[in-house]
């Protein structure tokens, strides 16, 4: 039996290129990612104990998302990134949170109420990062226009993340505070 060189290289073409994977469909961009983030305990994703002076790393590390595919992030992420957000606020405002607890050790020009201040800079980061990355994942996925509010809280990060850099090297307490970032 003869058979044509040609024809079969080009049927083998044909079969193979059919069962490559697409790629670059127009739906590619609408596709969510599976979510990067776990409910924690406050305890474990908190940045306030330790040193100064990198505190927005530290948010980074323990809330590690794709901030150049916002449109993307898992609805469970952004929900947990917003209950972070609430609970963070809560341990600097919240009885038992970062006021009390400088009050408590007689303000801030006692070493223990220093490293308090410094604590509650750092989680000032966490709190105001996560609102950001929530209002930028808000907008990027609904279209509604944020830039205002996302004007506002960036001033405001920018100014707690110059805190914690003059403060580069200092030690830094957090408080015990009960709650976790279960939406």
């Amino acid at each position: 039996m003869y058979f044509n060189t040609s024809l079969l290289l080009s049927l083998t073409l044909a079969i193979s290129s059919l069962a490559l994977p697409m790629t670059g469909t127009p739906d590619d961009d609408k596709v969510k990612r599976a979510g990067v983030l776990t409910v924690q305990d406050y305890a474990d994703f908190q940045v306030s104990d330790g040193i100064a002076g990198n505190a927005l790393a530290e948010v980074q590390a323990k809330f590690p998302i794709d901030e150049t595919n916002l449109a993307n992030v898992a609805s469970t992420d952004l929900a947990i990134i917003k209950a972070a957000r609430v609970t963070a606020e809560s341990a600097e405002t919240d009885t038992g949170g970062f006021n009390d607890a400088i009050s408590a050790a007689g303000g801030t020009s006692t070493t223990a109420g220093a490293a308090l201040q410094v604590g509650k800079i750092k989680n000032k980061v966490l709190k105001l990062k996560l609102e950001v990355l929530g209002l930028q994942i808000d907008q990027a996925q609904s279209g509604t226009d944020n830039t205002a509010e996302i004007t506002a809280e960036t001033t405001k990060l920018n100014s707690n993340i110059a805190l914690d850099k003059k403060a580069a090297g200092q030690t830094s307490q957090s408080v015990d505070f009960q709650g976790d970032d279960s939406p």
